[in-house]
């Protein structure tokens, strides 16, 4: 989600929100003729992951958009995911893709790590022959970056874009639809 602060707050007009990994969701990475690669992260994967650097980039690749070193990127495990907040408002280009995700050019993430623990589970179907490899991530050693992403491995990843006033709008129906 993305949100646009009001006049005056200059250094956060162009905020967005999302999450870079799911939790306990399985999804395929690879496939061949008879067999499929999936992958899921484990809700205690990031618990003592190293994310005292990590950078937001589009794809992986090329400029720095929000960094956690410099205050513009916020990372966060909750119930769901690895969520994250990014101020994309300091940069020109980061200003161009927070109007491509407010557009939904780009809506979903990905997140560039290193491995510490996983474990891997294979399935076979003596019939068909086709065999299932699931690799679960239990422990992720170093998070590198985050990216705005678009074709991602993890369909159930998430980032748009919306302006303030229909995220103040969301949050009232919540709140009132809490209290009733």
């Amino acid at each position: 989600q993305i949100r646009e602060a009001g006049e005056g707050d200059e250094d956060q007009k162009k905020v967005v929100n999302g999450y870079a990994s799911t939790f306990d969701e399985p999804y395929k990475l690879f496939g061949g003729e008879g067999w499929e690669l999936w992958e899921v992260v484990d809700r205690t994967a990031f618990d003592e992951t190293d994310m005292s650097d990590v950078i937001m980039q589009y794809d992986h690749e090329g400029r720095v958009f929000a960094r956690v070193k410099n205050g513009t990127l916020q990372l966060e495990s909750d119930g769901h995911g690895l969520k994250i907040r990014a101020n994309l408002g300091g940069t020109t280009i980061g200003q161009q893709l927070y109007e491509e995700i407010k557009g939904g050019y780009t809506d979903r993430m990905s997140f560039g790590f290193t491995v510490e623990e996983e474990q891997r589970e294979e399935t076979r179907d003596e019939a068909s022959g086709r065999v299932d490899i699931l690799r679960t991530i239990t422990k992720i050693r170093k998070l590198y970056d985050v990216s705005a992403v678009s074709l991602p491995a993890n369909d159930g990843t998430e980032i748009s874009a919306r302006s303030y006033g229909e995220g103040a709008i969301a949050q009232a129906m919540e709140e009132l639809h809490a209290a009733e």
